[in-house]
């Protein structure tokens, strides 16, 4: 078997391209890989990335908003409403942002890794 370079194929995944080839996209929709890549036939329906994409980008999230929440308190100290509307919209936006990205990398590191039924080839 040959060897499968990790680091390439979760750049490759992070970008939404096709972690074997990086010739096409990974994505057919916004969280549904391709069935199968056009440029190199890989086979993505064994992926079993499950709840780990949401998982990463809660705590990717956690860890970058909330010191940045307490520093905008103690420097500017916003009204309460401001706070209540914009940090949540903050969130869910940023989460948006991510979640793709990171169900890219953990299908890449599946595929890279042969796990799943990504044994062959």
């Amino acid at each position: 078997m040959s060897e499968r370079n990790l680091r390439q194929a979760a750049l490759r995944g992070l970008k939404g391209q096709c972690p074997s080839c990086g010739e096409t996209r990974l994505f057919g929709r916004f969280l549904k890989p391709v069935e199968h890549c056009p440029s190199c036939g890989q086979g993505w329906q064994h992926h079993q990335a499950d709840d780990f994409p949401a998982y990463l980008v809660i705590l990717l999230l956690g860890h970058l908003l909330v010191p940045i929440v307490i520093e905008v308190n103690l420097l500017l100290d916003p009204p309460m409403l401001f706070q209540m509307l914009f940090w949540p919209f903050l969130c869910g936006v940023v989460a948006l942002l991510l979640i793709q990205p990171m169900k890219g990398v953990v299908i890449a590191w599946q595929w890279a890794r042969r796990m799943h039924g990504f044994e062959k080839g």
